[in-house]
């Protein structure tokens, strides 16, 4: 029988790696491929996710589960088998044919988009959007017809938390958050003194400057240009995209050092199990813990400027003047009036989330038409924010993520209330964590995510993973005492 797992594992790294060419085939699409690439593009990630699909539901995999799991098998051997067995019940539900013909749509959707959003034209988004809403609810359908298809949707990028802890916390956070930010609106605005013309080819080099001082290992990463910027790899190749606005200099690197926090963890992972799930990062949500704590619990910290503003100051001369503590004001500030998520300060972040949630799961469950999309979303906007998008492309239209997939935004707030409940941990198990950060220090804030996170893949399921690196279940409490505690000194509230 262990002749069993072994086939199972080597059957499972070889499905693996063609998942990891398709990776590479949509970083190229995104950052190299040019314009007129995609019809044959389309075509080449189809055929291999039906190579895939194929492979994994073939009924010699389901045997050799079903051998292995009557076994005698370790912790590790029981969480492989776990994990395979989960996506090889849910896409052997699933036609081939779907599979290919979603796949195909997916990548034609990204123009679409990109078309759309340029023409800041919903209208023109629409159709395949439907189409691909139809082809997904199919999908659903076909995994489990007897549950809602919005929650089997949720559960393939976050199979073990549960939609219904998810909607807790963002019940928890609405309460706290919308009086907080009325709050910050009611008070005096902080300064940007990040104002003025910073070209876009010096913050390149920023950028990479930044990358180098949080440790990103060059031999197996790269940095490049993204309209939506991203993280794509394995352990041996984690490349990340950024993009650069010649008036925001604080968005590129908020960005880039978001996206390093997603390398970073991919990177982390056990390479002697590349290609087994003991080798794979374990969910959606626990991913953006990674970057989310890179990017606020460590850049957007007074320590981090002290450190970092006179290197900045280096390659744009005209902030000589700009003080530690104004660049950390500035890197905090809430945006009352903007509209874009990518955009958004650290608590105004979360209420794009929730209503794009709020929004896909009305249409996705039929009670939403898609037509109705972008007066949904502005009347949110304007509910929970107090604005309302000029347009479409201010919108509903400002993310690539449903060409992607849907019931998976939740996890940019699920990786954000880890990120403040892994930095809770950190401070018990770090002498002076902050210090760290201060004198650029980052090997300690590395070891702790190798050790706590990182190495152990997919061996937990998501709760036992974060009990097992803060001691405790998921909690909205941390997050909220952050954000309520900053910003209440930096507004005086």
């Amino acid at each position: 029988m262990a002749d069993a797992y072994d086939e199972l594992l080597d059957r499972y790294k070889r499905i693996s790696a063609l998942g990891d060419g398709s990776q590479v085939l949509y970083w190229d699409q995104q950052v190299m491929m040019p314009e007129g690439g995609t019809p044959a593009r389309s075509e080449q990630l189809s055929a291999l996710s039906s190579v895939v699909h194929e492979r994994l539901t073939a009924d010699e995999v389901g045997d050799l589960l079903d051998d292995a799991e009557s076994e005698d098998l370790s912790d590790e051997q029981a969480a492989v088998v776990r994990e395979i067995r989960r996506e090889y019940d849910r896409k052997s539900r699933v036609p081939e044919e779907l599979v290919e013909e979603h796949s195909r749509l997916q990548s034609e959707a990204q123009d679409v988009w990109r078309e759309a959003r340029s023409e800041a034209d919903f209208e023109t988004f629409e159709p395949i959007l439907r189409e691909l809403l139809d082809l997904r609810v199919e999908r659903a359908e076909h995994i489990d017809p007897d549950r809602d298809p919005y929650e089997v949707l949720f559960e393939k990028s976050e199979p073990y938390l549960g939609l219904d802890t998810v909607e807790r916390i963002f019940d928890e956070l609405k309460d706290g958050l919308v009086p907080l930010i009325e709050d910050v609106r009611a008070s005096d605005d902080v300064p940007n003194v990040f104002e003025g013309t910073f070209d876009t080819d010096t913050q390149r080099e920023l950028s990479e400057e930044v990358l180098d001082l949080l440790g990103y290992d060059w031999d197996r990463g790269r940095l490049d240009v993204s309209t939506h910027p991203f993280t794509s790899g394995t352990q041996f190749d984690a490349r990340v995209t950024t993009r650069f606005d010649e008036a925001d200099p604080l968005a590129a690197i908020g960005s880039t050092v978001h996206e390093f926090g997603h390398a970073t963890y991919m990177l982390g992972l056990s390479q002697d199990d590349y290609g087994s799930p003991l080798g794979e990062s374990r969910s959606s949500g626990v991913h953006e813990s990674q970057s989310r704590f890179w990017e606020n619990h460590v850049g957007r910290t007074r320590e981090f400027w002290d450190l970092f503003l006179p290197t900045m100051q280096e390659y744009f001369p005209q902030l000589s003047d700009v003080t530690t503590e104004e660049a950390y004001r500035a890197a905090n500030r809430v945006k009352e009036d903007n509209c874009i998520r990518v955009e958004a300060d650290e608590v105004t972040y979360h209420m794009h989330i929730i209503l794009r949630s709020e929004v896909e799961r009305e249409f996705v469950s039929g009670d939403l038409d898609v037509s109705e999309i972008p007066r949904a979303w502005n009347d949110k906007m304007e509910e929970y924010l107090g604005i309302r998008p000029d347009d479409d492309a201010g919108g509903c239209l400002q993310d690539i993520h449903w060409t992607g997939g849907f019931a998976s935004f939740q996890n940019y707030t699920v990786g954000s209330v880890l990120a403040a409940q892994i930095w809770a941990a950190i401070e018990d198990d770090l002498d002076d964590p902050r210090g760290l950060i201060r004198e650029g220090d980052f090997e300690p804030l590395h070891d702790w995510f190798r050790e706590n996170v990182h190495q152990h893949g997919s061996r937990y399921t998501t709760d036992e993973l974060i009990r097992e690196a803060t001691g405790e279940d998921l909690t909205a409490e941390y997050f909220l005492d952050y954000v309520e505690a900053k910003l209440g000194e930096i507004y005086d509230l």
